[in-house]
């Protein structure tokens, strides 16, 4: 693993900035999933596939792998990646870094067991863990981090992708709001923009 820079230039027009990244090599990411295995297959999104990885210290990852066929690209990835590092809240999944070598491209996070709260409730059977302490205990957490994005941290920060496959749940079923790559930051007095595309799904 080793950091390298480099530049963006943000959807809001804000100026170009260096960015310290962890850069993870494909062999250790090879490694960490089994090649990819589709035994350690967690799941599918716009951006591509996810992983569970295993490091050599024994630390568990997610690897969100940009598939080919990807409707997002370099910018997507790119945003996600300048504006969740910039983050450190309880309720908002911590990245670890990335790996973009030779067609590779893929975000490095911190794995979550409990995987999104979709997979609780769209399960008939998993629904019924969800009981009223629990479900109070998830909206007040998600509430926490969009309070964060929007008003304490140093960015301003609308998500514009929010949804149930996008909250992640941990061990102890806290949880962490995922999927930074449609954001955007605003101005810290800026209350509304307009866009040239539409977004979210």
């Amino acid at each position: 693993m080793s950091s390298n820079k480099f530049r963006h230039d943000p959807e809001n027009g804000s100026v170009d900035e260096d960015l310290e990244l962890l850069l993870f090599g494909l062999s250790t990411i090879h490694k960490a999933t089994n090649n990819f295995s589709a035994n350690n297959k967690l799941g599918e999104g716009g951006f591509g596939p996810v992983y569970k990885g295993v490091l050599e210290d024994r630390k568990e990852i997610a690897v969100k792998r940009l598939a080919k066929t990807s409707t997002q690209g370099l910018h997507e990835f790119k945003n996600e990646v300048i504006l969740i590092s910039k983050l450190q809240h309880r309720n908002l999944v911590k990245l670890f870094g990335c790996c973009i070598e030779g067609d590779e491209v893929m975000l490095i996070y911190e794995y979550m067991p409990n995987k999104g709260l979709d997979s609780y409730i769209f399960d008939g059977t998993r629904r019924e863990l969800l009981d009223w302490p629990t479900r109070y205990h998830i909206i007040i957490g998600v509430a926490r981090g969009l309070l964060y994005l929007h008003q304490d941290s140093r960015l301003k920060i609308i998500h514009r992708d929010l949804k149930v496959s996008n909250i992640l749940l941990d061990k102890d079923m806290n949880p962490k709001i995922s999927d930074f790559g449609t954001a955007r930051t605003f101005g810290a007095n800026q209350i509304e923009a307009k866009t040239s595309r539409v977004v979210g799904t």
